[in-house]
């Protein structure tokens, strides 16, 4: 590592002696006063301008002013805005509630038990017979399919149906 860093020292030293020599070389063809007037020369003639009138500053106008204006029109309109929703949501609580109670007073009078009225009993009543054809009635199926049986071992039909030996007795079909 030390070997790096000599070798970097002494690419540092040509450099910055290689640098000494040419400025050396361009001071030595100068005198003192010349190189002065060389440096501070031009420092000299800009202290020497002659003195400006005072500028007066122009007026300028910041948009500040016009976006505090805009943004108070924004809130406004926002807050106008949400009071008118805010009084649609009450208008439409109260007349909902004004519906309720008016079918409330209304089921609470049809609640009230009234006497029935009394039958007329010069005009009887005579039912018409219907012009409908009666229901025919039919006995009920309760077989059950034999691939309805849920895996068991015993067929469905044979639930039905008693041999032998328990008695000879045979369901109805």
């Amino acid at each position: 590592m030390e070997k790096t860093h000599t070798k970097s020292a002494l690419k540092f030293m040509k450099a910055s002696s290689q640098s000494a020599l040419s400025w050396s070389s361009t001071s030595r063809g100068m005198t003192k006063d010349e190189l002065k007037d060389r440096l501070f020369g031009k420092s000299k003639a800009s202290q020497k301008s002659p003195p400006r009138e005072n500028t007066k500053p122009q007026d300028f106008k910041l948009h500040t002013q016009e976006r505090a204006i805009k943004r108070a029109m924004f809130n406004y309109e926002v807050a106008t805005k949400l009071f008118v929703i805010e009084q649609q949501k009450k208008q439409a609580e109260k007349l909902q509630k004004m519906i309720e109670e008016e079918e409330v007073r209304l089921l609470r009078k049809e609640m009230i038990p009234r006497a029935q009225l009394m039958p007329f009993f010069d005009r009887p009543f005579f039912p018409q017979r219907s012009s409908r054809p009666l229901t025919v009635p039919r006995e009920p199926s309760f077989r059950m399919r034999s691939g309805k049986c849920g895996g068991c071992n015993i067929s469905c039909s044979g639930l039905y149906t008693f041999q032998g030996s328990h008695g000879g007795l045979n369901a109805i079909k």
